[in-house]
Parts: structure tokens; sequence; C-alpha cells
């Protein structure tokens, strides 16, 4: 988690670096591209673990540059997710999941978030982003369920991002966190869970 921490406080650290190249050039109005990275999460539950899980995140975007100062960003992703299980002797778990080791939990999302972008300061390289997203599941794969065409998790999940976003020439990168706010269990499990993650991308914009 240490190394998470300094990872992301040095991809923050880019605004100062960036204001010193200050490019006079107007925003074009609309942008496209694409981007990849690493998705850094865990679901939030008293049946998981804690502990954070290192998968991928892939998709493209489109901008559009109302003003020198905000504009729009409508993304679609794929991100996968996973999560251990942990070996608590609750009633979710010995209900769902066979005994004895830890096991896992996979979910393969389509994530479709729409961002609102502010630029920070005098240049349109550094953008503050945040926003609604919506993520629908593609398909989930528990290890050891006693049922294994059981659906454990909601289908669709409700968050919120916030970041930033370094926008150069031709390359952008940044870091954002996702909280989500649907419960994502399904109905008849008696526990709450919620995504949580920090994502770190880099990517080429058009």
């Amino acid at each position: 988690m240490i190394r998470i921490l300094h990872f992301v406080l040095t991809i923050f650290s880019l605004p100062a670096f960036a204001q010193h190249n200050i490019d006079e050039e107007t925003e074009r109005f609309f942008r496209f591209g694409v981007k990849g990275g690493v998705n850094i999460n865990k679901i939030q539950g008293r049946s998981f673990s804690d502990a954070f899980s290192y998968n991928y995140v892939l998709g493209g975007f489109m901008q559009f540059n109302f003003s020198r100062k905000w504009g729009l960003q409508p993304e679609v992703n794929f991100s996968q997710s996973t999560s251990e299980i942990t070996n608590d002797n609750s009633d979710i778990y010995d209900d769902l999941f066979l005994g004895g080791e830890q096991k896992k939990a996979k979910l393969d999302y389509l994530k479709i978030p729409i961002l609102v972008n502010l630029d920070l300061g005098p240049s349109q390289r550094v953008k503050l982003q945040a926003g609604p997203q919506w993520s629908q599941l593609l398909g989930s794969k528990v290890d050891s369920l006693r049922n294994p065409n059981q659906s454990i998790f909601k289908k669709g999940d409700f968050s919120l991002l916030g970041g930033l976003w370094i926008q150069l020439p031709l390359v952008h990168i940044g870091a954002r966190y996702e909280h989500g706010l649907t419960n994502m269990s399904e109905a008849g499990i008696r526990e709450k869970w919620h995504n949580q993650a920090f994502h770190i991308f880099a990517g080429l914009t058009f």
C-alpha cells in the first residue's frame, strides 16, 4: 500500500512540472483517445479481505472542451476486479462457499463514466476530473461456489470518480479514485458489499 501511495503522489506532483511548459495553443473542442492502466481494487464487506488486488483497465474516451476552463469527458472502459474471500465463519460464507482455504472472486465490468474536466491554472494540460459512473457486470466467477451458476453480485453498480489528468500534446497520464455507492450483493445475502478502487493509467489523445 505504501508503494501505491508513493506512486499516486508522484503522479499528483506532475502539475508543477507541467506548469513550466504552458502551451498557448487553444484546446480543440473535440478530442478522443485510448488509455490503459492498473485497477487497484477491493470489495468492502465482511466476507472479503481488506487487501487491495491488482488488475487492469482498458478503454477509450471523448473530450468536449466547451471553454478554456471546462469540458465533459465520457468514456467506455473494460475493467477486471478481483478480491479474496476471507475464512470468516459467517452465515454468508457458510451458505455460499465450501470451507477451508482462501477463495477468489473475479468480476468483469463495462464501465461508463461521464466526467467534468476543470483546467487548473493557466495551462490546459492539467485537469481535475469528477463525475458519476455506471458499471455493468459482464461476468463473474467465484471459486468453490456451491452452485457454480449462482449469481451473488448485482448486474449494475453506481459509483463516483475523482482524480487528476495530465494532458500532454499526444500522451496523457492520470490517477483516479472510485467509490462505489451501490450494494453489490444480490437479494437474499445479508451483507453489504461495495467497490473501492484506484486507477493509474496512461494513453494517447488525438
